[in-house]
């Protein structure tokens, strides 16, 4: 059983959305349970953002009955109201392909490509991302106390953890991994319009934003997400390793350019002596004892690492400690400056874009970041889930020992090798 979403939409049509198939049975959920990540993704949220006024209101169409999922598809809609397909209808922008979009790449895959907008390639596409992705937030939480929280980690060349020499990697800074123990989306929101978890970084980011939106210019940032209770075991090696699904849920993101988990590529200049992640014994998870796992007898990790430079996954597989990665953004392609480029017809020209477009996606990508990583987990929940129902159908092999008792064995083995050692005469030869 997997949990499967299909969108649909472009930027300027009547509506835009997504079907999901794989839900299980039995769950509550109406529009109150989506609605809080659609308004924290929706356009027009403050100065530094895209003007459209959308309100993004969500209606369920299908699957769920009086406020119960049925376990058959769940059709989700939310209306464009406020789309102007007129900005894209000229006789400048009808020439051009707009630099660092795709326009040009859309063309020559389909021979045809949407006259208004980015089309499938606008982030209005990501409506039904969110969409479906609150579903699956609401699941992992009722059954397994998972949490999942994204911020702003940079803007341009401002850093919420800038490296440093003792620092090159967060994994390594004992602020930021206090900071993903414990932030909240609440603590997150509290600092719009950017949605960095700091006053003063804050201050700094939501001004480059607005220096760069007033010369009709972009900017780029980083997206850092941690997600907290994952069980271990998630994950389908070896093409399909956890972190594997991660990456390409997020590259699949319009506008994404970078991933990385855990160290990242700041974890190439450390050590493996300072790198490696000893296990220790994990302390009891208050959160998880009061979900769906626990009382239908999933246990949590017994172990875990005293450092977390794999980012909770290893070998591809969650260990049970925090997962934590970050996504990297470019700048948004469509700008209001004159660009020198070529128009469909191969002769040169000058565009200057028209629209209304964020010069910076970073604060408002923070859901669709979120809502991908639920995605994921999902569907990785739900492939364990299933293999161990159907292992569980299975009678005991003999053969086969459990950790506990392979260590009781070992146990057993140096005691007796011990016991012959002590009765060993003083001059018997070895």
């Amino acid at each position: 059983m997997t949990n499967t979403v299909f969108s649909y939409g472009e930027s300027h049509c009547r509506s835009v959305g997504c079907i999901v198939d794989g839900v299980p049975p039995g769950m509550k959920l109406d529009e109150s349970d989506i609605q809080p990540q659609m308004t924290r993704r929706r356009p027009g949220q403050s100065a530094i953002t895209t003007p459209r006024d959308e309100k993004d209101r969500v209606e369920i169409q299908s699957g769920t009955e009086f406020g119960v999922t049925l376990g058959t598809p769940i059709g989700m809609r939310v209306l464009n109201e406020n789309q102007r397909p007129k900005d894209y209808g000229n006789s400048t922008m009808d020439l051009y392909p707009r630099p660092s979009h795709a326009d040009w790449t859309y063309l020559e895959k389909y021979g045809v490509k949407a006259s208004s907008g980015g089309g499938r390639s606008s982030a209005r596409e990501t409506i039904g991302r969110v969409a479906a992705g609150a579903i699956a937030e609401k699941y992992l939480r009722l059954s397994h106390g998972i949490e999942i929280v994204a911020f702003t980690s940079a803007i341009g060349h401002e850093h919420l953890y800038p490296p440093t020499k003792e620092h090159p990697t967060p994994s390594t800074n004992p602020e930021f991994l206090a900071l993903i123990d414990s932030i909240t989306r609440e603590e997150v929101d509290a600092h719009l319009p950017v949605r960095v978890p700091n006053n003063e970084t804050q201050k700094r980011m939501e001004n480059l934003i607005a220096e760069f939106r007033d010369k009709h210019d972009s900017i780029g940032g980083t997206v850092t997400c941690v997600i907290r209770n994952c069980p271990s075991g998630l994950g389908e090696p070896c093409f399909d390793k956890l972190e594997a699904s991660l990456a390409h849920a997020m590259l699949s993101i319009p506008a994404t350019k970078g991933f990385e988990i855990g160290s990242g590529f700041g974890g190439t200049k450390v050590p493996g002596s300072i790198h490696n992640d000893p296990f220790i014994v994990a302390p009891a998870a208050a959160t998880a004892n009061q979900t769906g796992a626990a009382a239908a007898g999933y246990s949590r990790p017994k172990l875990t690492t005293k450092t977390n430079n794999s980012g909770g996954i290893q070998g591809g597989i969650s260990n049970g400690a925090h997962i934590y990665f970050t996504v990297g953004f470019k700048p948004p392609a469509t700008i209001g400056q004159a660009q020198e480029t070529v128009q469909y017809n191969e002769s040169s020209g000058v565009l200057e874009a028209k629209g209304r477009h964020d010069p910076c996606v970073v604060p408002r990508a923070i859901p669709i970041v979120e809502s991908m990583a639920a995605l994921v987990i999902m569907d990785a929940v739900m492939a364990q889930s299933a293999r161990m129902m159907a292992r569980s159908l299975l009678p005991p092999l003999p053969n086969v020992i459990s950790v506990k008792d392979a260590a009781q064995a070992d146990a057993d083995a140096r005691a007796e090798q011990q016991m012959v050692m002590e009765e060993k005469p003083a001059n018997a030869s070895p």
